[in-house]
């Protein structure tokens, strides 16, 4: 039998406050027409101080899981691609596994940036392909704003925070995931980079002054790098999956800058109608920009069943990598009564996690007790 790796849920969260250009011109030295003209980007999600990645990344998670009409306990892998996580371990996918419940899960974080979420369907499609697993959770969760120097004006206008997530599942029916593209190149690892806060510079007092543990961008180099990429991975991973260009319905790319999507729809010569394009509300949400982008395309009817879709970005490493899919699965009209039951196997699942958090705790405690040393 023939298995293959389908995209059957979906799911985004955003956090609720919304940055404008016009607030970032009492920040920075900078104003709305530079920066639309420059980038596209109008506006970007900003996260409170209860929002984290994994917070964002759980929310995400939760409505693909309902959107593919399964529990967490038929997970059995979850990824989340972030170039921003809640900390350097435990990794995030961990985090949000407990939050989920997903007790059968393993769970790792992936960390290519903004190309993160490519590589993790790459990857996990595979393990579904050969039968190492049946069901995935792919999650793009950031929140770069934490990253940011909010006075360099070639940074801070670009990034805002998000979470997206796809459920893939084991299918009989032909589609699905079709092929996929990874490469990098080291050598332009400098050229988009958090410095500080790692092995190498670890945090001090001089590293903060140098505001080192922010995010620096060579943007002429990153852009010529991005302009060359995006067409090329797209070329590639389509003559890889057995297609044409002109087989392709739709082009989802990574939302980094509208000039670069408008030079990969030149140099591929493809209409931008192709192109699903909302950097202008959300700004570079990383790792998170792609699948954010297909829930709104499918619940907007731009990305509907039978349509052969390209997924394609780039990211800081220097990386980037395509994939190329056949949408088949559709939202499922779940009954109230089926969500009402999802939701409850939820809430048991976390109970479960809950459960066995207090009973490591306590263990901890009565084998701390027994082996404490006499006085």
């Amino acid at each position: 039998m023939t298995r293959y790796a389908h995209v059957t849920g979906w799911g985004m969260a955003v956090p609720e406050r919304v940055l404008t250009n016009r607030e970032l011109e009492a920040m920075v030295d900078t104003n709305d027409e530079w920066i639309v003209s420059r980038t596209g980007i109008r506006e970007r999600r900003i996260a409170d101080k209860n929002d984290s990645t994994a917070t964002l990344a759980t929310r995400a998670a939760r409505r693909a899981l309902e959107s593919a009409d399964i529990g967490p306990e038929a997970v059995d892998l979850i990824i989340v691609a972030s170039a921003s996580p809640d900390h350097l371990f435990p990794a995030t996918a961990c985090l949000v596994q407990d939050a989920l419940g997903a007790a059968k899960a393993g769970a790792f974080d992936l960390s290519a940036a903004c190309s993160g979420f490519i590589f993790a369907i790459h990857m996990a499609s595979q393990a579904i392909q050969t039968g190492a697993i049946d069901a995935a959770l792919i999650i793009g969760s950031e929140t770069l704003s934490r990253l940011l120097n909010w006075e360099d004006r070639s940074t801070a206008i670009l990034f805002g925070d998000g979470a997206g997530a796809f459920v893939l599942e084991a299918r009989e029916t032909p589609g699905g995931v079709m092929a996929g593209v990874m490469r990098s190149d080291g050598s332009g690892g400098g050229l988009l980079a958090v410095q500080a806060g790692g092995s190498r510079f670890p945090a001090s007092h001089e590293t903060v002054e140098r505001k080192q543990h922010t995010i620096t961008m060579n943007g002429r180099e990153v852009f010529r790098f991005a302009t060359h990429v995006m067409a090329s991975a797209t070329r590639e991973v389509v003559k890889k999956a057995g297609l044409q260009l002109d087989d392709i319905e739709v082009v989802v790319p990574h939302q980094a800058n509208l000039r670069i999507i408008e030079a990969a729809a030149r140099g591929l010569r493809l209409p931008m109608e192709r192109f699903i394009v909302n950097i202008d509300r959300y700004g570079n949400t990383s790792s998170a920009s792609i699948p954010i982008a297909v829930c709104e395309a499918v619940h907007a009817g731009r990305i509907k069943p039978g349509d052969h879709v390209v997924l394609v970005g780039f990211g800081a490493g220097l990386t980037w990598g395509a994939v190329a899919l056949q949408w088949v699965e559709t939202e499922r009209k779940v009954s109230r009564s089926r969500r009402g039951r999802i939701r409850i196997r939820g809430l048991l699942a976390r109970l479960r996690s809950a459960i066995m958090r207090w009973m490591r705790r306590l263990e901890g405690l009565i084998w701390g007790a027994a082996n404490e040393p006499e006085r």
